[in-house]
């Protein structure tokens, strides 16, 4: 059994790390509200902008529209863009992200390579000997659309350099603080049937993609510019809807360590009374002996 003196050492590095982590938490829920209200402040953006984009990919003339429109028959290589992030301490927020993309894609019918937006998914996919061919870390506390377009860009040239012929975009969904779940969407070519599937979620009277659109004042001017746009910003509100989960996993996780720190501490703290009574106990029994012993010689 330990003695009195290495339990209060043990107590007092308990404590030293539930303040860590109690502050860990005041941090991340500090981090969590700014990261809602910038992600739910694009949402109505971004989901509009995704109407747009399935409403000019159902247009008659698609194929002759746009190159990101176009359906590619076969599919030999495949770009994920894996959104996690740069900091652990977020309980299984990196794990579930990292495990749920390896599910989709370990046997996919296809050769699959990865751009890894965060130093720890990265990571995680070079220790299994994947395929990373980019990585974007240390972003900015508060991304802008143009700290990260340029990971868009970069998804789209590729594409139209037919160096990969499908890109999928993986990413924790965040519904509120304690459930994310991890998503897939197919990001190009673009499909219809993925778009209304976006767009379920939008009002009724959003849903109408049957009329064809007329660009004025060209339309290859447009399209050149919006599509490709658009579609940058569909990778930046995955990486502010990751943040906002990451914040919040962080939170909850360090929130549950300070309550198992409070635990253990009330669990030694008992010990400690235990053995500091036996040893006072064993003091007053030596006392008592020696006065017998005394008493008899």
């Amino acid at each position: 059994m330990a003695n009195t003196r290495e339990i209060r050492l043990r107590i007092q590095s308990v404590k030293n790390i539930s303040q860590v982590t109690r502050a860990l938490e005041a941090v991340s829920a500090s981090k969590v509200r700014k990261a809602m209200q910038a992600m739910l402040n694009t949402r109505p953006y971004a989901n509009k902008a995704w109407q747009v984009l399935t409403h000019i990919a159902a247009q008659p003339d698609r194929v002759t529209l746009h190159p990101l429109l176009e359906t590619i028959k076969k599919r030999d290589k495949v770009l994920v863009v894996l959104v996690s992030g740069d900091r652990g301490l977020a309980g299984a927020y990196i794990t579930n992200i990292v495990r749920f993309t390896l599910n989709e894609f370990d046997n996919f019918p296809a050769e699959v390579s990865y751009l890894t937006v965060g130093k720890k998914g990265r990571d995680m996919l070079v220790r299994r000997r994947k395929n990373v061919i980019a990585e974007f870390s240390d972003l900015p506390a508060d991304p802008s659309f143009s700290d990260v377009s340029a990971i868009g860009q970069l998804v789209v040239d590729d594409f139209l350099a037919h160096i990969y012929d499908e890109v999928y975009l993986v990413y924790t969904d965040f519904i509120n603080l304690v459930r994310q779940i991890p998503s897939k969407k197919k990001l190009l070519p673009l499909e219809v049937r993925e778009g209304r599937e976006r767009v379920d979620d939008l009002p009724t009277s959003s849903r109408s993609l049957a009329a064809a659109y007329i660009y004025e004042p060209g339309q290859s001017q447009i399209l050149d510019e919006i599509i490709p746009r658009f579609t940058a910003l569909q990778v930046y509100q995955s990486i502010l809807e990751s943040l906002a989960s990451e914040h919040a996993a962080r939170m909850v996780a360090m929130r549950n360590a300070t309550d198992s720190a409070t635990a253990l501490v009330e669990a030694l703290q008992l010990e400690f009374n235990k053995v500091r009574q036996q040893t006072i106990t064993n003091e007053m029994l030596d006392i008592a002996g020696g006065a017998e012993a005394l008493t008899q010689s």
